[in-house]
């Protein structure tokens, strides 16, 4: 199980965006590979402690991970999780490392702290797109039963002149002659020898000699798009819809990024929710209490009947059964309705009524309170 970021820096959730960084940076000074040569640990440790940071020093990924934890952030580095190419602040720790990185000449950060990885890689092929996230707030009973609804998002889209490629049209990309296709080239200095990207084609192994106008040779353009998504039947606030292959399209061919939606549910002014199971309170007359009725009570789907027993106490908790909201993914099994009703007893009776009530009371051996005397009542008697 994945500690708590917060933890994992050693602050709390109220620190600002200053503390944030400091408490990250003594960390990465304690924890930095160079000190623990070969200790696999102390790499673990580094990254870990770099993840949290990514999350909280970023204004978007913080809030989603301060609403819904990391559950909310799956997806968020891809499929692989956390990697160092999703790292994007290393400039808040260059200057605790500049003399080796000076050294070397300068690379990036995944080559920095790469833990000994020099593998020599052929130019970045096709990468999957970002998955992105997006929020909706829907009607308590349209998460209940289950709805299709568009939303506008904005992503990346292959560019609409090049088609992706970055070239301009009729031209195309060919093989990097600093580092031929292999994206990386071997620096040394002293004891170090390290493999670090081709700044000729930015690892890519490729190079554009004509790029594309309208997108500057990234072969990406950004786009609102409208999307139909199907929220099925008991979503509950909170959760998250996963629509795949609706993200921001992958790079030289790649697969899409997936979309992730947080759903959100408006409260209801009547039925309360707890898992499948939903809840009411309904008023009835003291009569309909003594001698039973059938009343009309809200569900789900509309107006249903629901039968008073005769002698019903205020409290009483009624179940209908299967009214509740569906289990999700569950086949159609659904949740049950709990209706609670209360006995309103009228605060004024008619002089009749009131007859009518004292011989009720009568009957049940019962002494009516005697009503308190006015101050009209005290006058009369007084001139008797």
């Amino acid at each position: 199980m994945k500690r708590d970021y917060y933890e994992t820096l050693g602050i709390s959730k109220t620190v600002g965006d200053e503390e944030i960084r400091s408490a990250y940076r003594k960390l990465a000074m304690k924890y930095h590979p160079d000190k623990h040569q070969g200790e696999k640990q102390a790499e673990e440790k580094f990254k870990e402690i770099s993840e949290a940071y990514e999350v909280l020093s970023d204004e978007n990924k913080k809030a989603t991970y301060d609403r819904f934890g990391h559950e909310g952030l799956k997806g968020a580095f891809g499929a692989g999780g956390f990697q160092w190419q999703n790292f994007t602040h290393a400039e808040d720790i260059s200057d605790l490392f500049g003399g080796i990185a000076d050294a070397l000449g300068g690379f990036g950060f995944d080559e920095l702290f790469g833990f000994g990885n020099t593998r020599r890689r052929q130019g970045r092929g096709p990468r999957r797109g970002q998955d992105i996230e997006h929020e909706i707030t829907v009607k308590f009973e349209e998460a209940a039963l289950g709805m299709d609804k568009t939303v506008e998002i904005k992503r990346y889209d292959n560019c609409s002149s090049c088609k992706g490629t970055g070239a301009s049209l009729g031209t195309k990309d060919t093989v990097c002659q600093h580092c031929h296709g292999r994206g990386q080239v071997s620096v040394t200095s002293g004891f170090f020898s390290i493999a670090r990207t081709c700044p000729s084609c930015g690892g890519s192994g490729r190079v554009i000699k004509d790029p594309c106008k309208d997108c500057q040779g990234t072969g990406r353009e950004r786009v609102k798009k409208k999307i139909k998504i199907k929220i099925p039947a008991g979503m509950d606030n909170g959760m998250r819809l996963r629509v795949t292959q609706e993200g921001d399209a992958g790079d030289k061919g790649g697969p899409r990024g997936d979309l992730y939606v947080a759903v959100h549910v408006e409260k209801h002014p009547f039925f309360k929710r707890h898992d499948n199971d939903i809840y009411g309170e309904i008023k009835i007359s003291f009569t309909q209490a003594i001698f039973g009725s059938s009343i009309q009570v809200p569900t789900l789907e509309g107006k249903t009947y629901m039968k008073i027993p005769a002698g019903t106490p205020s409290g009483k908790v009624f179940k209908l059964d299967g009214k509740g909201t569906p289990a999700i993914m569950s086949g159609g099994a659904h949740g049950d309705e709990y209706i609670k009703v209360t006995v309103d007893v009228p605060k004024r009776l008619s002089a009749e009524q009131e007859r009518i009530l004292k011989e009720f009371a009568n009957t049940l051996d019962e002494k009516p309170v005697k009503k308190p005397k006015g101050i009209m009542d005290k006058v009369k008697k007084a001139f008797r």
